[in-house]
């Protein structure tokens, strides 16, 4: 692992005084997907390490907690599709057989083995040209600690990269007992981020926790209303009364291609009347589908379809992209 660190502290330094010269605010902006994770296994310290070097504009962080209430970063409430928890807590699963991340302390969460995504059924490897499943030494660690890897990073850098964190199934939390939004505005307000000035921006699929953050819980940050289905598409208004933007699944920005030349829905469009940025998820070089080059994904969605932002498990690839027009 030594390798991979001194990989990463050359890159961060390589990459330091292009950065200052950028306007980032006057261009696209590039969101690192759960960090470098088409490279190293996402959520993890290494890959939001990575993936500062590469001059996004913001890091992801998706936040769930434990069951003595730290917010953790990790993808989702389970546990079992990314580390070695069925191996280390075999008794700790729950009736539907999968292991959450509410029932585990922070300092049991910490003795986990993180690894690249996988089936936890079948074993295999979800992207199977990443970061080989199993290896290196990697762990989960609390929302505090990647802030404090960020700020630092940025102090000792002269960078300004953001953080973009997203409250995962609040409606779930508040059955457990757990109040995961206000603990995650709590800790970003301790660390300076509370208005719009600040370099923060908060996201989360659940459009009443959304309006609840704004409206009952009186936040200034920048909020992001994520999507998901397409008959949310009409909320757009709605969205606009308390949201500074959307993300939603790129999918929904696409209509169809015509003369080899492709044609998208109103979404964007809307969105820019109601003043909403749109920041479309995922970006991922490894899995093209109606695309026949990583190039041409990012040209018609960025450039064409004119959405403000992008979400990226590969930020290296995409900022040498949004560099390459301005």
């Amino acid at each position: 692992m030594k390798s991979i660190l001194l990989f990463l502290i050359s890159l961060l330094f390589i990459s330091c005084n292009e950065t200052k010269k950028q306007s980032p605010m006057n261009k696209k902006l590039v969101i690192a997907h759960r960090g470098a994770s088409g490279y190293l296994p996402e959520h993890t310290m290494e890959s939001k390490a990575m993936a500062f070097a590469m001059n996004p504009n913001f890091i992801e962080q998706d936040v769930v907690l434990s069951k003595d209430d730290v917010p953790i970063v990790i993808h989702d409430i389970y546990l079992d599709d990314v580390t070695d928890v069925a191996t280390k807590f075999p008794n700790k699963k729950r009736e539907d057989n999968r292991f959450y991340v509410i029932d585990f302390t922070f300092k049991e969460l910490q003795t986990l083995a993180v690894s690249e995504r996988f089936n936890p059924k079948t074993g295999e490897q979800f992207y199977p040209n990443r970061f080989p499943k199993g290896k290196g030494y990697f762990k989960l660690h609390s929302l505090q600690q990647e802030i404090e890897l960020i700020q630092g990073l940025n102090k000792s850098t002269g960078k300004n990269i953001g953080i973009y964190p997203e409250i995962k199934e609040p409606e779930f939390h508040k059955k457990e007992g757990k109040n995961l939004t206000e603990i995650v505005l709590k800790t970003l307000s301790n660390y300076g981020y509370k208005t719009k000035k600040d370099n923060c921006i908060l996201q989360c699929f659940d459009a009443k926790e959304l309006e609840r953050i704004r409206k009952e819980l009186k936040s200034k940050l920048f909020l992001v209303q994520l999507m998901e289905f397409p008959e949310e598409t009409k909320n757009l208004k709605h969205f606009a009364n308390y949201a500074d933007g959307i993300g939603p699944w790129y999918k929904q920005i696409l209509d169809k291609k015509v003369d080899g030349q492709w044609e998208f829905t109103s979404l964007v469009s809307e969105a820019h009347k109601f003043d909403l940025k749109v920041h479309p998820y995922t970006f991922r070089a490894d899995q093209l589908d109606e695309f026949s080059s990583f190039k041409e994904m990012m040209q018609t969605l960025l450039i064409d379809a004119n959405v403000d932002g992008a979400f990226t498990d590969f930020p290296d690839l995409v900022v040498e992209f949004v560099n390459s027009i301005y």
